[in-house]
């Protein structure tokens, strides 16, 4: 199968050099090229290309801006990063905005034609140091959501203590309010999270991880 290319880059002398490397492998055609990122979008959509290549700084759009538009206006067209820009917030505006694969301008002929292989497959691909730099970000620490968004941090402190064990006086005495106040504040509680009870209520805290014994507190 063919492997249907536009080439988006202000740069005449890249974009006139990439096309006829691009043009002398077998399987893959150039069938448009763009100077802009509104000009990328155009071709995209009318063209309808398999890959996309494209520069992430350009005169009227950015890369980045483009791809986020391909990715609404032409959803199949995968979008291939071939830039000069290498830092951390590039990559990660381009994979955001939907962008397959992110390679440095660098990057060895064979290893412009792999990526667009690769992307046209609908594989991810990145350049070497690109790629050692997004395993180590997926590879760090996950910072962990905070449980039940929905509820304010008074409802949640509540919360952990009604899933503690505690009892409305004494989360009262806890948290300085009157027993009224918790009361109003449980049942704020469970009309957001939608159940019918203290019960089912500590049931989905404890399984959110809430529920500390209030021991030592």
């Amino acid at each position: 199968m063919t492997i249907r290319v536009v080439l988006a880059d202000d740069h005449p002398v890249v974009r006139d050099g990439l096309s006829a490397l691009l043009s002398s492998r077998e399987g893959i055609d150039v069938v448009g090229t763009a100077s802009g990122g509104r000009e990328a979008i155009r071709a995209a959509v009318t063209e309808r290309p398999d890959v996309l290549v494209l520069d992430l700084q350009m005169p009227d759009l950015d890369g980045v801006a483009a791809a986020r538009e391909i990715g609404r206006a032409a959803p199949d067209v995968a979008v291939l990063m071939l830039t000069m820009f290498d830092d951390d917030d590039s990559v990660f505006a381009a994979m955001r905005a939907g962008a397959r694969g992110y390679l440095l301008k660098g990057a060895s002929q064979d290893e412009i034609v792999r990526a667009i292989q690769a992307v046209a497959a609908g594989e991810a691909i990145f350049g070497p140091g690109v790629a050692r730099r997004v395993l180590g970000q997926l590879s760090g620490p996950v910072a962990q959501a905070a449980p039940f968004p929905e509820l304010t941090p008074r409802e949640l402190q509540v919360l952990e203590l009604l899933t503690s064990g505690l009892g409305t006086a004494a989360i009262g005495a806890r948290l300085g309010l009157a027993p009224k106040t918790v009361t109003n504040h449980t049942s704020s509680i469970f009309a957001k999270l939608q159940v019918h009870g203290r019960a089912e209520a500590v049931a989905r805290a404890r399984r959110a991880g809430l529920g500390e014994s209030p021991q030592g507190r």
